[in-house]
């Protein structure tokens, strides 16, 4: 895969970052399973996202083995922008069609994600 340049993040990211936009601090195994992620994923992305300056993670004050997400002001800065890059590719993907339209294509897409869940079993490395 080609490098991102420096103000650009990966999808996985973007979707660590829409995550805690909606609650931040959460636990890691939370926004794993958020972004339907295992325990390596989830730990890979956030240190990815830490080194980037997206986001930090804390101890969590119950629980000392547990880690819980935050966003940075970077983070901040980076959510708004995606989920403004977000609304505008959402604007021309839905070009043209009628609610109810867009409502069948949803309709159909989650009912595949239902018939076909992912297998944890068949995640690289295992």
């Amino acid at each position: 895969m080609a490098a991102q340049p420096e103000s650009e993040v990966t999808p996985a990211q973007a979707g660590l970052l829409f995550i805690l936009g909606k609650q931040d601090g959460v636990l890691m195994g939370e926004a794993g399973t958020a972004l339907d992620m295992g325990p390596a994923g989830i730990s890979g992305l956030v240190d990815r996202s830490a080194a980037a300056r997206l986001v930090e993670r804390r101890a969590d004050r119950e629980d000392g083995r547990a880690f819980r997400v935050w966003l940075t002001q970077k983070g901040r800065t980076v959510l708004a922008q995606a989920k403004s890059d977000a609304a505008a590719i959402n604007a021309t993907l839905t070009e043209g069609f009628t609610s109810a339209e867009i409502d069948i294509v949803a309709r159909w897409l989650t009912s595949i994600q239902d018939k076909f869940p992912r297998d944890p079993t068949r995640e690289p490395g295992k």
